[in-house]
């Protein structure tokens, strides 16, 4: 199983006048973990729904949330 967030934490100076930030993370789209597209992919059900998500494949759809803030999926 894959995430599509990854996490490091950073050096931290003692000399760093700003607040630090613990934990950093970033989104990895998807399509890196697809190699080809696989035949008889899912689709979206409505049109509607393919546009509002702005893929045709359910697998492809990537939301750009801060993990770390607690986003998740909007469906």
């Amino acid at each position: 199983m894959f995430t599509q967030y990854k996490y490091w934490k950073p050096y931290i100076s003692p000399f760093d006048p700003c607040k630090p930030i613990r934990i950093k993370s970033y989104a990895t789209p998807p399509q890196l973990y697809i190699g080809f597209q696989p035949v008889g992919l899912a689709q979206f059900h409505s049109p509607q729904l393919a546009l509002r998500h702005g893929t045709l494949w359910p697998q492809l759809y990537s939301p750009y949330p801060a993990p770390q803030k607690g986003g998740t999926k909007n469906e």
